[in-house]
């Protein structure tokens, strides 16, 4: 199964993520913050190398808390 990010909401923040192919899991490249974006939208999207190759999505959504208050 080959895995990539489909799309990410707010799309200003693409350059934050990144995912490996193989396994799937999700990394941060950059810093969050809270006061500019708290909330994460990524469309994942897997897909097998079968022929023809199948795939399928999900969503990931992640909130960021503030923890200086």
């Amino acid at each position: 199964v080959i895995y990539e990010i489909d799309s990410i909401f707010p799309p200003s923040t693409a350059d934050i993520f990144s995912i490996d192919a193989n396994n799937g899991e999700i990394r941060l490249t950059g810093a969050l913050d809270f006061e500019a974006v708290n909330l994460y939208n990524l469309h994942i999207k897997a897909k097998d190398k079968g022929t023809p190759p199948l795939s399928s999505h999900c969503k990931v959504v992640l909130e960021v808390l503030d923890v200086n208050d």
